[in-house]
C-alpha cells in the first residue's frame, strides 16, 4: 500500500485512482479499435491516404480521451476535428464520450453550451458537406441523420449532468451526516460533563459530609479518651478520614475541570511509595500486615502508581471485610521490565455476622484500573484457603530512589 500511495501524486488527473486511469486506456484503446475495425472493411487497398489519416486521427482521439477527466475541452475538440476529417462517419463514436466527459466535469452553464454547439456544428459540417451527404441527395434523408447526431449528443449529456448531480447530492447527504455525527459527539461530551458534575456534587453532599463527621469525631475522642489504647485508635480513625478526605477533593476536582489537560495527575495522587504509607496507617489500626518492599523503587507513570496503590488498597480492605484479623503479606517488587504487586491473606475465621457489606465491584473495578494502566491481574484461592491478588505492570528503564 506504501508503495502505492507514493504514485497518487502523477494519478491526480484521474482522480487520484488507478480504476479511473485504466478505464479511460479502455474507452481510448476500445473506440479507436471499433473505428479502425469500420475503416477496413470500408476502404480498400487504393485508400492508403486515406487510412494514414485515419491512423493519426486515431492516436490524437485516443490521447485526448486518455486525458479527458483533466481536459475534457481537449477531448470536444479532437472528437470534432475527428468527425471533419474525411474518413467514414464510424469517428462519430467519439463525440457522445467527450459531450458525457464535459457535462460531467463542468456541469451545466456556458462551457456545456458552447461544446454542444461545437459538436452540432461539426456535425452538421459533416453531414452537409461530407463525402456522404445525404442532403445533396435529398433533404428527407437527413431527417433520421439528423435525429441520431441530436440523440447521439444529447443522450450523454443528460447522463452526465444526473451523474454529477447525484455526485452532488451523495457529497451533500455525507457532510450532513458527519455534521450530525459531530453534534452528537458534542451532545454527548455535555451530557458527560453534566453527569461528572452531577456525581460531584451527590459525592461532596454525601460522602465528604459523612468523613467530615467522622474525622471530627474522631479527633474530639483522640483529645477526650479515657484511655490511651482508644485515644490510638481514635487518632488513627481521624487521619484515615482526613486521607481520604484528601482524596475525595481530588476526586471531586478531576470529575468538575472540564479541561482534558487538567483532568490528569494530581499532587495528591498515590504513588508506588504511598503503599507504605498505606501499609502502616492499616498497621496502626491493629490489622496484621507485612510489607516486602525495596528500598529503591523502580520509576513509573502516574496511572501505574495509581493503580498499585488502588490494588494494594482494595485487597487489604478486602482482606480485612473477609478475613478480619488474618495475616496479609503485600509484596512489590521489580521482575525484568515488570512491576509486580501481590497482596496475599490466610483464611480468615470471620462469621456472617461480622462481615462488612460490600458493593461486589471491587474486584470489577482493580482489574479495570490494572488493564487501562497496561497491566495484567491474577486473583485466586491459594493452596491453604487464603486468596492472592498479583498484579503485573509494565516499567520503563529509569529507576528513581
Amino acid at each position: 500500500m506504501g508503495s502505492l500511495d507514493t504514485h497518487r501524486g502523477w494519478l491526480t488527473w484521474w482522480d487520484g485512482k488507478f480504476r479511473s486511469l485504466a478505464l479511460d486506456v479502455a474507452v481510448a484503446l476500445s473506440a479507436a479499435f471499433f473505428v479502425d475495425r469500420v475503416e477496413r472493411v470500408s476502404l480498400t487497398g487504393a485508400d492508403e491516404e486515406r487510412r494514414l489519416v485515419l491512423l493519426g486521427v486515431l492516436v490524437v482521439v485516443a490521447l485526448a480521451l486518455l486525458v479527458r477527466r483533466r481536459f475534457p475541452w481537449l477531448a470536444v475538440a479532437a472528437s470534432a476535428g475527428a468527425v471533419l476529417t474525411p474518413t467514414t462517419a464510424a469517428t462519430g463514436i467519439f463525440t457522445p464520450i467527450a459531450m458525457y466527459t464535459i457535462a460531467r466535469r463542468r456541469g451545466p452553464g456556458a462551457q456545456l453550451w458552447t461544446a454542444t454547439g461545437i459538436v452540432f456544428a461539426a456535425n452538421g459540417t459533416q453531414l452537409i458537406w461530407g463525402p456522404h451527404g445525404p442532403l445533396w441527395e435529398s433533404p428527407l434523408r437527413a431527417l433520421p441523420y439528423i435525429a441520431y447526431t441530436v440523440m447521439l449528443s444529447a443522450s450523454p449529456v443528460l447522463l452526465g449532468l444526473w451523474l454529477r448531480q447525484r455526485e452532488k447530492l451523495l457529497a451533500a447527504l455525507q457532510e450532513r451526516a458527519e455534521q450530525a455525527e459531530r453534534e452528537r459527539d458534542l451532545l454527548a461530551e455535555r451530557a458527560v460533563a453534566t453527569e461528572r458534575r452531577r456525581i460531584a456534587r451527590e459525592m461532596h453532599d454525601v460522602i465528604a459530609h459523612r468523613c467530615s463527621v467522622i474525622s471530627l469525631q474522631a479527633g474530639a475522642l483522640s483529645v477526650s479518651a479515657p484511655d490511651e489504647r482508644t485515644g490510638e485508635v481514635a487518632e488513627v480513625i481521624r487521619k484515615t478520614s482526613a486521607t481520604a478526605l484528601t482524596e475525595l477533593r481530588s476526586m471531586l476536582r478531576v470529575l468538575r475541570d472540564d479541561d482534558a489537560e487538567h483532568r490528569g495527575e494530581t499532587p495528591d495522587d498515590p504513588t508506588v511509595g504511598s503503599i507504605e504509607a498505606l501499609v502502616a496507617d492499616s498497621i496502626e489500626s491493629g490489622a496484621n500486615i507485612r510489607l516486602d518492599m525495596p528500598e529503591q523503587l523502580p520509576e513509573t507513570s502516574g496511572e501505574v502508581g495509581r493503580a498499585a496503590y488502588r490494588v494494594v488498597q482494595e485487597a487489604l480492605t478486602n482482606a480485612a471485610k473477609h478475613a478480619p484479623h488474618s495475616a496479609v503479606r503485600v509484596e512489590v517488587a521489580a521482575e525484568g521490565e515488570e512491576l509486580v504487586v501481590a497482596v496475599s491473606n490466610q483464611r480468615g475465621r470471620s462469621t456472617d455476622t461480622d462481615a462488612v457489606p460490600g458493593s461486589g465491584y471491587g474486584l470489577i473495578g482493580m482489574r479495570e484500573r490494572v488493564t487501562l494502566a497496561g497491566g495484567t491481574l491474577r486473583t485466586g484461592w491459594t493452596e491453604d484457603g487464603g486468596y492472592r491478588v498479583r498484579a503485573m505492570f509494565p516499567l520503563g528503564d529509569e529507576v528513581a530512589a
